[in-house]
């Protein structure tokens, strides 16, 4: 079972892995028969045993392609949030869930040069520089999407900055060019947040996920450096399509929906609260 990329599916996946990284952050792994979601690009999953009427949202952290005639599989890093969370890190090996999607845009429509699709919707002058690469920048859970497009891009072609409260995590095996880590504690790589630790200059484009107070400061720090930065950003959906216009990102063209018009917007276009 197949269809284009984009084109969205609702299918009853089986769970075939959960385990907590710490006691927060959780891998689930879902087998997936259908087409294979591109980075940046997000799913509604809920529990068949459930007890809330709407799924929810999370950003596709990597998929395989199935073998054989058996469907490939999709994993997920969910944090622990609320009862629709909690239903999910609850879910036993072979238990199912309905995975919608796959939704939204793809951080490669974005990018400059071999990256992407030339940098024509950058907003801007988006030369790849030669041999200037790609930052990726991951906030906490905010580092799952940037995994998926680390898979996506040409080994080495890239720098991964992860950054945490504590410990790092779903790092092991990001083949990045380099992995810079910041911890806010200290107790692992430098201490502080990560934005410190970013010279956009000696990228050709930054991409960028995690809390909405690190992705402001990613933006500026790009944008002082002229440097193209997209964001995925975060919202609260009920439809995951657009039409409930619950998660609305502010603009500088109007109110965007996070979830039909993103999740990954040029971070110029964002107005950022106070």
């Amino acid at each position: 079972m197949s269809a284009g990329p984009g084109i969205r599916q609702n299918i009853s996946c089986k769970l075939i892995r959960n385990y907590s990284i710490n006691k927060e952050i959780f891998r689930l792994d879902f087998t997936w028969p259908g087409s294979a979601p591109q980075a940046g690009r997000f799913f509604m999953i809920k529990p068949k045993r459930s007890s809330v009427f709407l799924g929810r949202p999370f950003s596709a952290a990597g998929w395989t392609g199935g073998t054989g005639g058996e469907p490939g599989s999709i994993r997920f890093f969910i944090a622990r949030r609320g009862g629709g969370t909690e239903e999910l890190l609850n879910m036993h090996t072979g238990e199912e869930a309905e995975l919608s999607g796959p939704l939204g845009n793809t951080w490669k429509e974005f990018l400059p040069g071999p990256a992407g699709q030339a940098g024509k919707n950058a907003g801007g002058s988006a030369d790849s520089g030669g041999e200037k690469k790609i930052a990726l920048i991951g906030g906490g859970i905010g580092v799952a999407p940037l995994l998926a497009l680390g898979t996506e891009l040409p080994p080495d072609s890239f720098d991964f900055y992860g950054g945490f409260r504590s410990a790092s995590f779903c790092l092991e095996d990001v083949a990045a060019r380099s992995v810079i880590i910041a911890s806010e504690d200290g107790s692992e790589g430098e201490k502080g947040r990560i934005p410190d630790f970013l010279d956009p200059a000696k990228y050709a484009a930054v991409c960028a996920c995690g809390p909405e107070a690190m992705l402001k400061a990613v933006a500026a720090r790009s944008a002082a450096g002229g440097v193209p930065c997209f964001v995925s950003m975060e919202r609260r959906m009920a439809c995951g399509v657009g039409a409930c216009l619950g998660c609305t990102v502010k603009t500088k063209n109007g109110n965007r929906r996070c979830c039909a018009d993103g999740p990954v917007f040029p971070a110029g276009e964002i107005v950022f609260d106070d």
